[in-house]
């Protein structure tokens, strides 16, 4: 077995990317030394004024709107003990062993910056956990995104504490049986740390991530499905001339089109008919550049948002040395930078830029099985037509996912619902956002592989003639999985297959050996 790589957390310099591998078990992570004194000091500041007597929110109080009631020192283990179990009350199915582990990745990167004034320990504790290849069960739905995704990060706490359920290598097991599979034994919280370990957007940033990362590889996607669907339908590539993205130079917009022409080159589909007078392709076809250029674009967006957040301080209260960003003095402040506002927007954008790849995605499939628009294709692409229905339910399934993309891409982060009596009265919905975005994600890939293969299945109808050279490196791996439909059979097995192509990059992978680099 090769050595994993290393990520070093530091709180300042995680990628998207070390998320994305931590959360496969492809990357080990550790510490930074330089963490430890900054831990110690601030955990030191909190113990000091824990014992002051002086009350400090989230130390020596309740929490939310009981935000006022003192709390005894022979009590603060207790209450942080009972602030866990108390707001470990998620919902519904559990994220993915895989998100699970981002998100507790990204629980230790946010404690890694040193303003939560937690014990070293705690740290290291999330840390072996995750190079064990454990995982905390943590149910999907249950957070508003302010105070933070509260729920959801009490069931990462609940694995500290040894209570509840956990995934080792992404089997379901108990959170005393994990632990001991990491060497770990159930801690005992201190004065701040369960409230250290649950204010923060982890939940709703690990779902943020991962479908981030994947959505952008589904726009590279829409570009080689896109290009097998105008070959199949005799478009023209004049479209993506150079010159016409130029004049309106939106980055998406260029890189598509750059994409667009690579996939395209040297076809003999698109030099046959390149004097028949056609004037110019339907919208679906002709501005594919600028549809998905815009979902890159937004994506971009989306992109910057999350590394910031990945690097950031979302604990509240947070706890300040002396010097830090230039102010003087040791200081607890309570703050708000637990609100996913910036995060939900940004996933609420995320889904509807991604929809839109599968707006487009379906129009084209009508096209390839619509006999009136598919330049002479047989109807449903069916040899034997009425006989066979060929890909007649294909399109109805993409227009299926298509209107529930609609529904799911209703921004959650418009609405507002008061919480803690009150106290808590404008908050994100981002776990919402985030939990939506990913249906929208899984929905897309889905209308793309359909539209996938009825441009395979077009192609054949254009035999002899040969596509360019992305498209063609596209074909022959599909008809290496999934050959030609010559009469109906379960196309649901055909779909499932071009879903793992899909999923696991391999159309990317062999487009690109074929053509080229593709943005």
């Amino acid at each position: 077995m090769s050595e994993k790589n290393n990520v070093e957390l530091d709180g300042h310099n995680l990628t998207l990317e070390n998320i994305w591998e931590v959360a496969y078990g492809a990357s080990a992570i550790s510490i930074a030394p330089r963490c430890a004194q900054r831990l110690q000091d601030a955990r030191t500041l909190v113990d000091n004024l824990a014992q002051s007597g002086k009350p400090i929110y989230g130390i020596n109080t309740g929490f939310g709107f009981l935000a006022e009631t003192p709390i005894s020192d022979e009590k603060l283990g207790l209450l942080q003990h009972n602030l866990i179990v108390s707001h470990a009350v998620g919902v519904a199915a559990p994220l993915e062993p895989p998100l699970a582990r981002a998100l507790m990745l990204l629980r230790a990167n946010t404690l890694a910056v040193g303003h939560s004034g937690c014990r070293p320990l705690i740290l290291e504790n999330l840390v072996q956990l995750l190079n064990a290849g454990c995982a905390p069960f943590v149910p999907r739905k249950g957070s508003v995104g302010a105070s933070g995704d509260l729920a959801p990060l009490a069931h990462v706490a609940l694995l500290l504490l040894g209570e509840g359920n956990a995934f080792v290598d992404g089997k379901e097991t108990t959170a005393a049986q994990a632990l001991a599979h990491a060497g770990l034994t159930p801690i005992q919280l201190a004065a701040k740390e369960g409230l250290a370990l649950i204010n923060g957007t982890q939940a709703m940033t690990a779902v943020a991530t991962m479908t981030l990362l994947e959505a952008e590889r589904l726009c590279a996607l829409a570009d080689v499905v896109g290009a097998c669907s105008l070959e199949a339908l005799m478009g023209t590539n004049k479209a993506f001339a150079h010159r016409v993205h130029a004049a309106r130079p939106h980055p998406g917009q260029v890189e598509s089109a750059q994409n667009l022409r690579l996939l395209l080159n040297e076809s003999e589909i698109l030099e046959s008919h390149k004097d028949c007078g056609k004037v110019q392709d339907p919208y679906s076809l002709r501005c594919m550049p600028q549809v998905h250029g815009a979902s890159r674009d937004a994506l971009l967006y989306v992109r910057q948002v999350l590394e910031r957040e990945i690097n950031s301080a979302t604990d509240n209260p947070l706890v300040f040395l002396d010097g830090d960003f230039g102010d003087e003095g040791d200081e607890i402040i309570s703050g708000g930078n637990f609100h996913g506002q910036p995060i939900a927007l940004a996933l609420d954008f995320l889904a509807i830029a991604v929809a839109e790849l599968a707006n487009i995605s379906e129009r084209r499939v009508e096209q390839l099985v619509n006999p009136t628009l598919s330049a002479g294709l047989p109807a449903f692409l069916a040899e034997d037509a009425g006989l066979n229905s060929g890909y007649m339910i294909l399109q109805v399934t993409a227009a299926s996912l298509i209107n529930e993309n609609k529904i799911l891409c209703h921004p959650a982060s418009v609405d507002s619902i008061p919480s803690s009596a009150n106290r808590e009265d404008h908050v994100s919905m981002g776990m919402t956002s985030a939990n939506k975005a990913r249906e929208v994600m899984k929905n897309v890939r889905h209308v793309m592989g359909i539209e996938a293969l009825a441009a395979c299945q077009a192609l054949d109808f254009r035999h002899p003639l040969k596509p360019g050279k992305g498209v063609a490196a596209v074909h022959q791996k599909v008809r290496e999985k999934i050959p030609f439909a010559k009469a109906d059979r379960w196309f649901k097995l055909d779909m499932d297959e071009m879903e793992k192509l899909m999923a696991d990059d391999t159309l990317l992978v062999v487009a690109e050996s074929a053509c080229g680099s593709l943005n």
